[in-house]
């Protein structure tokens, strides 16, 4: 039933290399987040030598488990695991609505892609870091909704 469009698919994204062995060979690739998680702090604005502006917020997401030695459901410690991100948005639409409506504690969907970078802190370190470079946000409540 779903074969066919599941082959469809993956012929998108990879090319023999048997097709045309002298020319180039562009096969697509895929980077794509979606986070769903509560915002950490009030975004920022940042911009370097007067040229590509970003607002830069973090999103925390939590994960739970459950753990123990019975099997059933409701029997067992719940365990959770929260991870942080750092989010940055470089499009010139989306950053200022991010920058002017994203507030601590809102939940909000994030899609985007990962990038990897390196950076020299305060004393000339260097550094790794991970960011997600937003797409697009969706807002999906507000921090006084949830508290009510």
């Amino acid at each position: 039933m779903f074969r066919r469009p599941v082959l469809q698919v993956i012929r998108q994204f990879v090319r023999h290399e048997s097709e045309v062995a002298t020319s180039l060979v562009l096969e697509r690739s895929l980077n794509r987040v979606q986070l769903l998680g509560r915002v950490g702090q009030d975004p920022v604005m940042r911009q370097v030598d007067g040229k590509n502006p970003v607002t830069i917020f973090s999103l925390a997401t939590n994960e739970m488990w459950r753990s123990g030695d019975s099997e059933a459901y409701q029997i067992g410690d719940v365990s959770q695991k929260t991870t942080w991100h750092r989010i940055s948005v470089f499009r010139p639409g989306l950053r200022d609505v991010a920058y002017q409506y994203v507030k601590k504690g809102s939940r909000i969907y994030v899609e985007g892609k990962v990038d990897y970078g390196e950076y020299m802190d305060k004393n000339n370190v260097r550094r790794q870091a991970t960011t997600i470079i937003a797409d697009n946000i969706i807002f999906l409540s507000d921090q006084t909704k949830e508290k009510e």
